[in-house]
């Protein structure tokens, strides 16, 4: 059965997606059309083969999500001081988007089977940990926020005794010092920037001053494509990744930001009603995880768009440019689907 709910949001999202980068980074395409492609396949897939094929295979892909992230350190290339893709040709890998998905289903599949013990507890905690200090290491602090998140998403649906959540708060608390270290330079300088962003307007305030700019100045119906000061005359940096939500807000106003928080209200809620009637406990588990990793992501980027909250560099779902960010989420969505008891 389709979903048309799901499948029309998707279908906005992309071709807004197409619309906004051809304004403002044209020289994406039309490789770019390539990941389109692959991601709507690996969708299509994922959605026919069902989620009980899915967590058969769950520790395998465990595994090569680990291969992947480890492979990435040593072959990777940098680019401004992080190693996080694989170069395929003319095309990239970002190993650590590509990998959330299966890592959600892994979990999903390990913590449903029987009751969740102070033991088995511990050892998912080591294989949570693994990748997630894999991811931050390359450094990309977004994309091991939201591997943890789509855990904690996992967890609260699994058969637990709460008492776990307070010591997994409690053992994020003593590891904080740690992670703080484990940071790159630019990346405390962001968070330092987040408190006072004027402290620094040409530094590490920059970032987010010109995207509150940038977001403002579209007003209700934009500048219009190709118009936009901040995104054409690159005031704006990342603008096609990290600050998606500006631009959009900046040419097509806020009208189009509305609308591209719509399609993806729907595409939540359609998340919500999957969860209602999934397949299995380890399906609705799953959902769970990627419902919360989801719908974090969408606030963090749009908050730090807007100035309130840190810059993480985390890209706005289906519409921001990055091939491995695009599949990783088609291919989650894609599980998704063949999670829902049609």
């Amino acid at each position: 059965m389709k979903d048309v709910w799901l499948l029309g949001s998707i279908g906005f999202l992309l071709a807004l997606s197409v619309v906004i980068l051809r304004s403002v980074a044209p020289a994406l395409f039309p490789l770019y059309f390539v990941y389109i492609f692959v991601s709507i396949l690996a969708f299509w897939f994922f959605s026919q083969v069902g989620f009980e094929i899915v967590s058969i295979f769950s520790k395998h892909f465990y595994i090569i999500s680990i291969i992947l992230l480890i492979l990435t350190l040593i072959i990777g290339r940098v680019t401004n001081g992080a190693i996080r893709w694989i170069p395929l040709g003319p095309f990239t890998l970002q190993p650590a988007e590509l990998v959330r998905p299966f890592l959600i289903a892994f979990f999903a599949v390990h913590l449903i089977r029987g009751e969740l013990k102070f033991g088995k507890f511990v050892r998912v905690l080591v294989l949570l940990a693994l990748p997630t200090f894999l991811i931050l290491v390359q450094p990309s602090l977004g994309v091991s926020i939201l591997t943890v998140i789509g855990f904690f998403g996992v967890l609260i649906s699994s058969n637990f005794d709460k008492k776990y959540v307070l010591m997994g708060l409690a053992i994020l608390l003593i590891l904080l010092p740690i992670s703080w270290n484990l940071l790159a330079p630019y990346q405390k300088g962001r968070l330092e920037a987040f408190l006072n962003p004027s402290s620094d307007p040409l530094g590490a305030g920059y970032n987010s001053l010109q995207s509150t700019i940038a977001v403002g100045s579209g007003k209700i119906f934009g500048k219009g494509l190709g118009k936009g000061i901040q995104t054409q005359l690159s005031f704006l940096p990342e603008k096609q990744t990290d600050f998606i939500f500006a631009a959009v807000s900046e040419e097509l106003g806020m009208v189009g930001a509305g609308m591209m928080l719509l399609a993806t209200f729907i595409i939540l809620f359609r998340l919500v009603i999957y969860m209602e009637s999934a397949t299995s406990p380890a399906a609705r588990a799953y959902l769970s995880g990627f419902l919360l990793t989801y719908l974090i992501q969408v606030f963090i980027h749009t908050g730090m768009n807007m100035g309130i909250l840190p810059i993480t560099g985390l890209p706005f779902p289906l519409v921001s440019a990055g091939g491995s960010s695009l599949l990783a989420t088609m291919i989650g969505l894609g599980i998704s689907l063949g999670a829902y008891r049609k």
